[in-house]
């Protein structure tokens, strides 16, 4: 059962952003190896990822970029069983990747979601979260800290093996196979997405109805407006960079003020989005 988990955090929207790694290598079922960095992401922090992580600009001043530690990430990861929770990590990874003009990784991704979502009913199409999961096995850690992060992703994978019995290199094939939910008869009940509820705002690129064909797609329900419910906040690209968040939409603004009260509410780029729904991410 040997293989690496990995865990980001962004400063921002942009999952280029990578402000702090963690990996976590697990041999033979126990930990051996543990590797944590914060990141200058060469790029502004926004007030809600800083809730969420506690990381600022002061925290990365003298940071590595980057481009600084892309080989000693390598080195972890290439050729590897490489684990994290939900495919936000990977391509936070792909996207920081591209930002420098850095080379592709020979990775061989496993989801512990996905993985989670077939070893347990209660968490098939929703409920999958790191957090819920995590207590699902009595595991306890510190949730958004990169490191504590990739482990919970580790011994979530640790106790599907133990729960189903099928191994490490097992669940690599098994968590490409499809999942039959007998009561999702319309809806792909596979897609990246399911158990989301996502919404868009701002000026996008797609044409908003081709956006909610993509989203339902993936499996998630489509919200005309940010609630209690929201999951998700798809913003353009441009409404997520200009200056100070003055010009923010009144979506984006609740959805600001829903995560403050504690509400679990990702905000994204359209161009983010778009890469989430490139059937080559979901390998």
């Amino acid at each position: 059962m040997d293989f690496v988990a990995i865990d980001v955090e962004t400063a921002n929207a942009d999952m280029a952003s990578i402000c702090q790694i963690g990996i976590a290598c697990f041999e033979k079922g126990v930990v051996t190896k543990e590797w944590q960095t914060l990141i200058n992401p060469e790029d502004a922090f926004s007030e809600i990822n800083i809730g969420i992580h506690g990381i600022d600009e002061s925290d990365v001043t003298n940071s590595p970029k980057f481009r600084d530690v892309a080989q000693q990430l390598s080195d972890y990861l290439s050729g590897a069983i490489c684990v994290c929770h939900t495919h936000f990590d990977r391509i936070s990874l792909d996207r920081a990747l591209r930002k420098y003009g850095l080379p592709e990784m020979d990775i061989n991704w496993l989801d512990s979601a996905r993985v989670a979502r077939r070893s347990w009913q209660q968490f098939s199409n929703k409920g999958y979260g790191l957090a819920n999961v995590a207590a699902h096995i009595g595991y306890t850690f510190k949730h958004h800290d990169a490191l504590e992060d990739a482990k919970a992703a580790g011994h979530i994978l640790l106790a599907a093996v133990q729960a189903t019995g099928i191994s490490v290199s097992e669940w690599g094939r098994r968590v490409r196979q499809p999942l039959i939910i007998e009561s999702e008869v319309e809806r792909n009940a596979d897609g990246l997405l399911v158990g989301e509820v996502i919404c868009f705002t701002g000026s996008m690129s797609l044409v908003r109805k081709d956006a909610e064909a993509m989203a339902l797609n993936s499996g998630c329900a489509v919200g005309t407006g940010v609630t209690q419910k929201t999951t998700l906040l798809v913003v353009g690209d441009q409404d997520v960079i200009r200056l100070a968040g003055k010009d923010k939409s009144s979506k984006h603004l609740k959805a600001e003020q829903l995560i403050k009260s504690g509400q679990n509410i990702r905000i994204l780029r359209e161009s983010d989005f778009i890469a989430l729904m490139d059937p080559l991410s979901q390998r």
